[in-house]
């Protein structure tokens, strides 16, 4: 991508930019334990956002988009970012980098990526990434990757109205090529775990549906938990949130909670539970414990948290059939989206084959294909040959 980014930059603005790469990213195991400030097991991936930037020596910047083949140009004195149109993403982070003292003046952008829509690989925190670390580096600021992607956080919260947890923008900042993140969403700190899968690869398969209540189902999760902290801390003295909770209280766990509440705080206390488990997994080289741990997670995802549906639910039973496969769970907030699968490297056009014509025969879709590699987080790759 870097080319046609760069050569789109110097046909449209007639300077040389700096650029710079943010990543998608992946998370293996870790589902909706964020907002209860519990563990989560990212990876960066090798597909990602490039942006070229320029100052322009104007009081504006003017942007193009070459994944929308569109323009767009603002103001620096009159942002008013627009939810829905991608331009926000930018006029987000520049609005919260001027509160935050850093002086941005006008530029112009350029940017484009190759992670595939509808693949759950976080495009969005990729963009907020390579803005803020683009920016960084053309102004000099030095902002540390940890203040770039809580600004990207917020980002998404105030100018694109979604509520997305750390997990997204921390991975696209702090990935690392073979490792995965151990990251704990209450310090927001992580511990690099290797993630070498020898004679395996990680695949997506994109179920290509997305239920309509998604946004419904995922407050109401959120709900349940807080009501079931609320419920538990008279018998849990200093809870804060559902991941104080060890695992072998289950038991106490359940006759505190209703019928209704139980299956949810189960999943979250759990999940937070299998995080560990497998980062010990992978640290031993163990891929059968780390595949047992995915499919445990699915199964915890459908049955007691209740966020999957019949397709991820079908696309994840149809991979543990298969013996090449060693793990395969939904990846993402659920009822949709894709599945994550560990599969023996020689045997993936058989994996695709099967999956591919099972999945078309019982839902009349063809799945989408995407394999994932671990890369290596933000960065500056390339600096410009002139300034203005």
């Amino acid at each position: 991508m870097i080319n046609p980014i760069q050569t789109t930059f110097r046909n449209l603005f007639e300077s040389s930019p700096l650029i710079s790469f943010a990543p998608g990213r992946i998370n293996l195991i870790g589902e909706h334990t964020d907002y209860q400030e519990g563990f989560v097991f990212p990876a960066a991936v090798k597909q990602g956002i490039w942006v070229a930037i320029q100052k322009n020596g104007l009081k504006s910047c003017r942007l193009y988009s070459l994944d929308f083949d569109q323009e767009f140009t603002f103001e620096l004195d009159t942002l008013s970012p627009k939810k829905g149109h991608w331009a926000t993403y930018v006029m987000g982070m520049v609005a919260l980098l001027n509160q935050a003292g850093y002086s941005v003046s006008g530029f112009d952008m350029v940017f484009g990526g190759n992670i595939p829509v509808g693949s759950g690989l976080s495009s969005s925190a990729a963009l907020s990434v390579a803005i803020g670390t683009a920016i960084s580096g053309l102004f000099g600021f030095e902002i540390p990757k940890k203040s770039i992607a809580l600004y990207g956080q917020k980002s998404e919260h105030l100018f694109a109205g979604v509520k997305c947890g750390i997990m997204d923008p921390y991975a696209s900042a702090f990935g690392a090529k073979g490792k995965a993140l151990l990251l704990d969403c209450r310090s927001n700190t992580h511990e690099e775990i290797p993630a070498e899968f020898g004679d395996y690869s990680l695949i997506l398969v994109n179920s290509k549906v997305k239920h309509s209540l998604a946004d419904t189902a995922y407050n109401k999760r959120r709900e349940a938990c807080e009501e079931s902290v609320r419920l538990l801390s008279a018998h849990f003295p200093g809870i804060v949130t559902l991941r104080d909770i060890p695992s072998a209280d289950m038991e106490k766990v359940e006759t505190l909670l209703s019928a209704e509440l139980y299956p949810k705080a189960k999943h979250l206390i759990t999940e937070c539970e299998r995080v560990h488990e497998a980062a010990a997994a992978l640290k031993l080289g163990n891929l059968s414990l780390f595949g047992e741990l995915l499919k445990a997670s699915h199964l915890s995802l459908s049955k007691d948290y209740e966020v999957s549906c019949p397709e991820l639910d079908f696309l994840a039973e149809k991979s543990w059939e298969i013996t090449d496969v060693i793990g395969s769970r939904m990846m993402g907030g659920g009822f949709g989206g894709c599945t994550i699968n560990l599969v023996k490297s020689s045997r993936i056009m058989d994996f695709e084959s099967r999956i591919s014509s099972a999945y078309s025969a019982r839902f009349g879709i063809v799945p989408d294909f995407i394999p994932v590699q671990i890369g290596s987080g933000a960065s500056i790759l390339k600096e410009p040959a002139d300034t203005k």
